[in-house]
């Protein structure tokens, strides 16, 4: 094989394998070990020589650490026990008591209320701004800001920020740029080609892709991912080695799974968008999206996520819930399952009917997490569905 760049799809099969291979193991094993000898007995190792898993360095967290740098086109990588236990480690290691961050407006729930309660009590204040408007993010600014943190695809509204002004922004204000780019995956965006420091996944979901696992992820710079490293080392939020190694098996399908997801999507928006029970469809793919010009450009593939809202509202998005067959109506996302959730009551049930209100999320907004099921019999029931309304 030659020695140029190498597909990403090869990647995800290949990158990190050998060295967590044993005994001619193709599949590397689980190391179910909590602890490693040391390297030498005679006092003169480090920490750094330390091996145990809370250090989240076992060979499956080291395997997965280089399978994900690989294939994101980054320096380092991380794992964790949670898309929040990435998220919380990753910004508490660039944020202090007196310091701030600038956020995205609609980010998901356990984000913004991270931000917006947790980290207040901290002494961490934030300002929310427009990340279609880069013109205003200045006005948010302050002598304190540290980070800016946004999401490639925003849950549930399908936005997409202005993402390569985010970056001339942190690099011209000394900022750390953080995004979760869980929406979009790899296969469709690679946030460290756009200059970003750090991103952030919930492997829960479309990493993952089998809903069997709940995993995160931070990748980028390696001196930003250290300092990740060291708080959830002290946080305590590791992946086991069982899930290591659902999380490994499932990355090796991402391109497949991820490339069907898109399309069925795209066509699902289309056929819905053209029911007279729906008010709206979110989804960047389609050509009357606010975003979708900057989405062409950016993405590879539009996303297998998307959402809408019911003329009818809250009473008319339970009527179609119910007369779905195919989708289950269950929370997460980017598994083989088509999934469809009301997020006022899932994704961002802890924020209040006033911020969700501001937020744009109304309580007849309905979420679809577009499986690998065949195209034409996922556009089939929720057409059928909505003609029952």
């Amino acid at each position: 094989m030659g020695t140029g760049k190498r597909a990403i799809d090869t990647e995800l099969v290949h990158a990190g394998e050998a060295a967590a291979r044993a005994a001619g193991s193709v599949v590397p094993p689980i190391y179910q070990s909590a602890m490693y000898v040391m390297p030498s007995a005679d006092g003169d190792s480090d920490y750094h020589d330390i091996r145990y898993i809370r250090l989240n360095n076992s060979p499956n967290h080291t395997l997965l650490a280089d399978k994900l740098a690989a294939v994101c086109g980054a320096e380092a990588a991380l794992v964790a026990s949670s898309g929040m236990a990435a998220i919380t480690s990753a910004l508490l290691s660039h944020l202090q008591h007196g310091e701030h961050v600038i956020v995205q407006d609609c980010v998901y729930g356990g984000t913004h209320s991270f931000i917006h309660h947790d980290m207040v009590r901290m002494g961490i204040s934030h300002d929310v701004v427009d990340g279609a408007d880069p013109d205003s993010w200045k006005g948010a600014l302050r002598g304190n800001t540290r980070v800016i943190y946004v999401e490639a695809i925003s849950n549930p509204l399908m936005r997409v920020p202005e993402l390569e002004a985010v970056t001339r922004f942190a690099a011209e204000h000394g900022l750390v740029s953080m995004i979760d780019a869980t929406f979009a995956t790899p296969i469709n965006l690679r946030p460290a080609e756009l200059g970003f420091d750090l991103e952030l996944h919930s492997c829960t979901k479309y990493m993952g892709g089998h809903s069997d696992v709940v995993a995160g992820a931070v990748i980028g710079k390696a001196s930003h991912v250290a300092r990740a490293k060291r708080s959830l080392d002290h946080l305590g939020g590791c992946l086991d080695p069982h899930a290591c190694f659902l999380l490994t098996r499932g990355l090796k399908t991402l391109g497949l799974r991820v490339r069907q997801q898109c399309h069925s999507a795209g066509v699902l928006a289309r056929a819905i968008a053209e029911s007279p029970h729906v008010a709206r469809v979110n989804y960047p793919g389609l050509v009357d999206h606010p975003d979708h010009a900057r989405a062409t450009r950016l993405f590879d593939g539009f996303g297998g996520m998307l959402s809408f809202e019911l003329a009818g509202g809250l009473a008319q998005a339970e009527r179609l819930l119910g007369a779905l067959t195919l989708p289950l109506r269950a929370p997460s996302l980017g598994g083989p399952e088509t999934l469809v959730t009301r997020p006022a009551r899932t994704s961002h049930a802890g924020l209040t009917p006033a911020e969700r209100a501001a937020a744009g999320i109304a309580d007849g907004l309905v979420r679809v997490s577009v499986g690998i099921e065949g195209t034409d019999d996922i556009v089939s029931d929720f057409v059928s569905a909505l003609d029952t309304l």
